[in-house]
């Protein structure tokens, strides 16, 4: 017998050894509103179907955990490859970004457009697979074995992606005779995942996916062609790199033409400042004021000052504004649900002062701005003036800096807006995405360690209210923007892996934080290392690591 500890309903109970999380959740019957598809084991997420040997503790989640919503997206994504294997079986799916609040999927390639008779055909055969609750087994075998399984259904990439981890076991997943590899566990049964759609999108199909706050629907789509249309830039820019997948990545690590493709990378990243830079400057003189918004982790900091170096190359003057400076003084921040200050709620800055300042600059007068000292959360003034004289821009990089309710006194034409972001662009194989949270959330927790003495706990434990205020202040307002920056960069989640690993070990194993911790280290293992020696000082990878020449 063995005990376990169930943290859903707070209570001990014993076993024989060797039973199933699907059997002790049926016997402890708990009432949750929403179906069980994964477990925690001492914070490790596993299968329903995982067995017990030893005392655990145990806790079902659900959809709307972020780890049980990663399993529904892993299962339904195998579901729709099954499906198109049944009635195309020489067809290639490739489920390439997340976008519109679903998932963008081609067929074979991105040219050719998808039928609306050959999604309906696909969307019902996914349906079949779902009602016939087909059993989804995880298995394992020698690695040289699994490879050449895929190899023999044309299925390259996950064969190459193999080739490169240097293990001697792998994993892989079977629903009957169909097998496909994902980055983390499934659910037992097809049953499991009834809800979905799928739709025309572009040229594409998109898989559109339950709304994690509320699971009883799909979540509502939301055009996002701007967004897109960056997604599409950089896909079929790693394409003529032939690097579509990590697998192909990890080939020219060994090889170390992939110095090489940093020195491509980063000079892709000056020319598009440059390209938006000219942008601004054909905007002259009406556009004064240049908007820099996006999510944590962006490198919209290092962004605006190379965007600032690229702007005097074109003959205009930039001047720096910070909007941390209009904030209130803390005892008047407004509070959140749970009482605790907001500092990223849009009336946490001070919009009455911001807007009688920003129209008096627009005005060509010379402004006295405050400063906001954090220490004691007050606003200071020390005298320093801003004045915008012709060939001059004003800077000003925030959260809320593509939201009209902030700048509602000035004249939209007044406003050139750029929303940055890391839209992780390359794929661990044409099944699974690669997050551009991930990205984000490992850059983070790279600085926070190096730079502001946070452990990786402490920043894994302040990121979902991050990602809260994200999808409140700064997702609704990205396609507001005059244009768009990728700052994600093909190689570095190679380079953040050196990095992030020893700082992720130290997550103790007995708290909340370490199932983020154990996931994002199982996924950095999949990056052949490379070192940092070659990314230049000027890079907005070093934002992060250390080493900028900017101050």
């Amino acid at each position: 017998m063995v005990t376990i500890y169930c943290k859903n309903t707070q209570t001990y109970k014993e076993y024989p050894m060797g039973i199933s999380l699907l059997d002790i959740y049926k016997d402890l019957q708990i009432d949750l509103p929403n179906q069980v598809l994964a477990a925690r084991v001492n914070y490790k997420v596993e299968s329903l179907n995982f067995r017990i040997y030893k005392p655990k503790n145990i806790e079902f989640i659900d959809v709307t955990c972020p780890s049980g919503n990663r399993v529904y997206l892993r299962s339904i994504s195998m579901i729709m490859a099954k499906a198109l294997s049944e009635i195309q079986p020489e067809s290639h799916l490739r489920i390439e970004h997340p976008i519109c609040q679903g998932y963008y999927c081609c067929i074979n390639n991105r040219e050719t457009k998808v039928s609306e008779e050959f999604i309906d055909q696909l969307r019902n055969k996914m349906q079949e697979i779902i009602a016939a609750d087909m059993p989804i087994v995880s298995e394992e075998k020698q690695t040289m074995t699994v490879i050449e399984m895929f190899r023999q259904r044309g299925l390259m990439d996950k064969a190459i992606l193999f080739e490169t981890l240097g293990v001697p076991y792998v994993r892989y997943f079977r629903i009957g005779d169909y097998i496909d590899h994902y980055n983390g566990v499934l659910v037992p049964s097809t049953g499991y995942v009834p809800m979905f759609d799928l739709q025309s999108y572009k040229n594409g199909i998109l898989l559109r996916v339950v709304d994690k706050k509320n699971p009883s629907k799909l979540a509502d789509f939301i055009d996002e062609p701007k967004m897109f249309d960056i997604f599409d830039e950089f896909v079929r820019w790693n394409k003529l790199m032939e690097l579509t997948n990590v697998g192909d990545f990890n080939k020219i690590c060994r090889d170390h033409s992939v110095y090489d493709l940093i020195k491509v990378s980063e000079a892709l990243h000056e020319k598009k400042i440059a390209q938006i830079a000219d942008m601004i400057a054909q905007r002259q003189p009406e556009s004064r004021f240049v908007m820099i918004s996006g999510p944590s982790s962006s490198g919209k900091t290092t962004f605006s000052k190379r965007l600032s170096v690229q702007l005097m190359v074109a003959g205009i003057k930039p001047i720096v504004l910070s909007l941390d400076n209009y904030f209130v003084n803390r005892v008047d921040t407004p509070l959140d649900e749970n009482g605790q200050w907001d500092f990223e709620a849009l009336n946490a800055l001070d919009l009455e002062l911001l807007n009688e300042q920003l129209v008096r600059i627009l005005n060509g007068e010379e402004v006295e701005v405050p400063y906001y000292d954090f220490t004691i959360g007050e606003r200071r003034w020390r005298g320093e003036k801003v004045k915008l004289t012709p060939g001059s821009v004003l800077i000003m990089e925030g959260i809320h800096a593509l939201n009209p309710d902030m700048c509602p006194s000035i004249p939209q034409s007044a406003m050139f807006k750029i929303y940055v972001s890391a839209l992780t662009t390359i794929s661990l194989d044409s099944h699974n995405w690669i997050p551009t949270a991930d990205t984000r959330l490992l850059r983070r927790i790279v600085r926070d360690y190096k730079f502001r003495n946070y452990s990786a706990r402490e920043t894994i434990q302040r990121w979902p209210s991050v990602r809260r205020g994200e999808e409140r202040w700064i997702f609704p307002y990205q396609e507001n923007a005059d244009v768009m920056f990728n700052s994600a960069l093909l190689f570095e989640l190679a380079v953040l892996r050196k990095h992030a690993e020893p700082i992720l070990a130290d997550v103790p194993q007995y708290c909340e934080e370490y199932t983020e911790a154990h996931r994002l280290l199982k996924f950095l293992k999949y990056f052949i290392p490379i070192h940092d020696h070659e990314i230049p000082a000027t890079s907005l990878l070093r934002e992060f690591l250390g080493g900028s020449s900017f101050r």
